[in-house]
Order: C-alpha cells, then structure tokens, then sequence
C-alpha cells in the first residue's frame, strides 16, 4: 500500500488537545476513551465563539443549536448514567412532561451555566463508570423495565455523542465556517 500524503488526511480542528483514543486496549478503557474523546469533541466545536453564537438555530429549517445540544447532552449523561444505571433520585435536567423538548428549544439560561451542568455530569458519569466492577452490571432500561448493562450504555452514549457531533460540525461551519474533526 502506497503512503497516503498527510495533506490528504481530514483537517484536525485548530487548538485540537484531545488525546487520541488507544489503538489497543481492554474493553472497558476503549469505551471510555472513545465516550471522553466525544465529549472533548463537542467541546472543541463550541470554543472560541462568542457566548451568544452558541444558541444560533443556523441550519433552518432544524432548529437546533450548540446551546441546545450542550444542555441535551447534560440530560443525557444525567438520564442514562445517574438515573437508568445508578438508579439515583435525581431530577430531570431541562424536561417537563408539559415542555419535553425544553432543551433544546429553551435557550433563555446562561451558556456558561449549561457547560458547568454538562461537564458535573460527565464528571459523575465517569466516576459511575470507574466503580462499577464490570461492564456486565446492568440498571433499570425505564422505558421497558428490563436490565440494561454498562456495557449498552456506553455504546449508546457514543453514539448519540458521534450524532450531535455530526449536528455541531454543520452548525459551527454555519456560525463562522470552522470545520475539522
């Protein structure tokens, strides 16, 4: 196989100091760094834009926003970690059963005050994750009430990670036409 050109490689993102996932290593260090890898990712995608860019709904006629995913994912390391695995009595984060997709839609609330509730609650995941013995221990799947493991999870996490990254990609090039991966 012929050497590809470096130029030809996808663009890092600028100021990119995310640690690259291992290319080896057990299960449990592969999901977590993959899981680590996308929260940093997100987190690239909404540095250096004015606070009040964030909550531009760019890309009609979807109106999603950075703002808006940043409290989602908040939610949802809180619904799946906390709530589903732990079985902590928490509240939901930015949900009602009368304003469901508050979310994403209410962007009133202070941006830095969203990224310090989504990174307490990547923080508790991660220390959820580090005590359990294996990724095998299941919670309480609410929507079926049947076991759901760690394991699950995780992937799960990683992917609705990679699909609102996908989301922030189009609404960051959209804002100020920075792009990279």
């Amino acid at each position: 196989m012929s050497e590809i050109p470096e130029a030809n490689y996808s663009k890092k993102w600028d100021d990119d100091s995310r640690s690259a996932p291992p290319l080896v290593g057990d299960e449990r260090e592969i999901l977590t760094a993959f899981l680590d890898w996308h929260r940093e990712t997100f987190a690239l995608k909404c540095s250096g834009l004015p606070k009040d860019r964030l909550s531009d709904k760019g890309a009609p006629p979807s109106g999603l926003s950075l703002h808006g995913i940043l409290r989602h994912l908040g939610s949802v390391e809180r619904w799946w970690f906390r709530i589903q695995f732990a079985g902590e009595d928490v509240p939901l984060l930015y949900y009602s059963d009368d304003d469901p997709d508050q979310d994403f839609e209410d962007l009133d609330g202070d941006v830095e005050e969203a990224f310090g509730v989504w990174r307490t609650e990547c923080e508790r995941s991660r220390e959820i994750v580090a005590a359990a013995r294996s990724l095998d221990e299941t919670g309480v799947h609410r929507a079926t009430g049947q076991p759901i493991s760690l394991r699950r999870i995780l992937v799960g996490m990683i992917a609705e990670y990679a699909r609102h990254n996908g989301h922030a990609d189009l609404l960051r090039e959209r804002i100020d036409g920075a792009t990279g991966h």
